[in-house]
């Protein structure tokens, strides 16, 4: 053996296994300072001791929640005082506004729920074909297909008249998209970007908080939010088979303000440019914009986990019901007791999920869950024909929410999301009349399981937290 390959051996044999050592030990300090819950600090824990070497370098990776510097590089911007002059928050559904991320309830908007793809699709492609000013897209899937293909020549045709043109998608979500696909609008003037790359450096589990917002704003005067991608699985010019049910909401007023400072501000943290703000004239009291608003964003970029909270808020106030549609349930401890509390003091909670959805963990990890809370009396109902994508809730007949976040903890306390909550009574039923529509095509879910599909679910709720 020469003098290199014992140089080599020294290094393999001595000092990469205590550097490996020493970096165990880091990152297991880590994790015991860092604020998570117990069942996440536990799972990883035991990732690491069992299996240190794909344990340190998944955490280096996913192991990210919060960081002071993204707090502090990326605040959300303040929000204007304005006088509420409607007597509907008088029950106190609503969320103080003081707090990071909840921005102050609006009156005075109008809205359309938007309860499929194809309605989703036209209206956007209207709103965009009607843009005087600017055109900001944020969404964490964009479709390499022909549904994201009609989005960009329809955003490209915008920028070529002027139009200031802003096209955010999250790096991994749409990871199949390329400069070549967005050529065309960014030959006509537009701009895109992609937020916080896989391969950045250094890591910091920063590939692990992605941009889960789903925003279009227009003018500063309309907006669409809610949880549909922009591909052809969510929306289309026309019916597709084995499209995913989903739904969104159209506002306009001002509330749309807040969602645009949103997008500002995670453009401006991924590209640098600081965007202005729309000049909006005063909005005035008619028929069609009675509806109050609140925007609550969530995320590594806010202090604390502002929607989990406001979700577990309304769930304690909850008197007579708490109805959760969600694409994906694997919720932390403590919004598990939340609903089983709810649903042993009489309140008729329910949960809606699909049958079978797209991703085999989450339906391993969902089960013990779900189990647990149909043992207090809660009804999980199993939407039939495929999968539904989907994300409200209804508490009572005081608040509404449509969003980005789904029913689990990655979207609740690792992914940055959006949501809007609806105080209005009239825009209530609208939400409720779609779940009604929706419970029709579903069927109540069995607890019996065989012996191996229960040990299987053990596993899936022991790993949920690192999903």
């Amino acid at each position: 053996m020469d003098l290199t390959s014992s140089y080599w051996a020294w290094i393999s044999v001595n000092l990469l296994p205590a550097l490996g050592f020493i970096l165990a030990v880091l990152v297991l300090a880590h994790i015991l300072m860092t604020r998570r819950s117990p069942p996440s600090t536990l799972a990883w824990l035991m990732a690491i001791i069992f299996v240190p070497v794909i344990g340190v370098t998944l955490y280096l990776l996913f192991g990210g929640r919060k960081t002071r510097h993204m707090i502090e590089s990326k605040p959300l911007l303040p929000d204007p005082e304005q006088t509420i002059d409607s007597d509907e928050l008088a029950a106190g559904a609503y969320i103080q506004h003081k707090r990071h991320g909840v921005f102050r309830p609006y009156a005075k908007n109008s809205t359309v729920l938007l309860s499929d793809g194809v309605h989703a699709f036209h209206e956007t492609i209207r709103l965009i074909e009607e843009a005087q000013e600017s055109v900001y897209l944020a969404t964490f899937i964009m479709g390499k297909d022909r549904t994201g293909s009609w989005l960009i020549e329809a955003l490209a045709a915008k920028a070529s008249q002027g139009v200031r043109v802003r096209l955010l998608m999250d790096a991994l979500g749409s990871m199949k998209i390329n400069r070549r696909f967005t050529r065309h609008l960014t030959a006509a003037g537009g701009k895109v970007d992609f937020f916080m790359p896989m391969m950045r450096l250094p890591f910091r589990g920063r590939a692990n908080l992605r941009n889960h917002r789903k925003i279009l704003t227009v003018d500063g005067r309309s907006a669409i939010v809610g949880g549909m991608n922009l591909a052809h699985e969510y929306m289309g010019p026309k019916m597709a088979p084995g499209r995913w049910l989903d739904m969104a909401m159209m506002v306009e007023g001002p509330s749309v303000a807040n969602l645009e400072t949103v997008f500002r501000s995670d453009w401006k943290f991924v590209s640098g440019e600081t965007l202005p703000e729309s000049v909006i004239p005063p909005w005035e009291n008619n028929d069609k914009r009675q509806a109050t608003l609140q925007v609550i964003a969530s995320g590594p970029d806010v202090k604390g986990d502002s929607l989990r909270d406001a979700l577990l808020t309304w769930i304690f106030k909850a008197e007579m019901r708490a109805w959760i549609v969600t694409p994906y349930f694997v919720p932390d401890e403590l919004l598990v007791q939340a609903l089983s509390i709810a649903a042993r003091r009489g309140v008729d909670v329910r949960i809606i999920i699909p049958r079978r959805s797209n991703h085999l963990m989450a339906d391993l990890a969902r089960a013990a869950y779900l189990t647990y809370l149909q043992e207090a009396g809660v009804s999980v109902m199993l939407y039939q024909p495929g999968m539904l994508h989907a994300k409200a809730i209804i508490v009572d007949d005081t608040v509404a929410v449509v969003g980005s976040a789904n029913m689990d903890m990655r979207s609740l306390l690792l992914n940055y999301e959006v949501a809007l909550a609806i105080y209005t009574p009239a825009v209530i039923r609208e939400v409720d009349a779609w779940m009604g529509w929706l419970l029709s095509h579903c069927l109540p879910r069995q607890t019996k399981a065989s012996p191996f599909k229960e040990l299987a679910y053990g596993l899936g709720r022991i790993f949920a937290p690192l999903l």
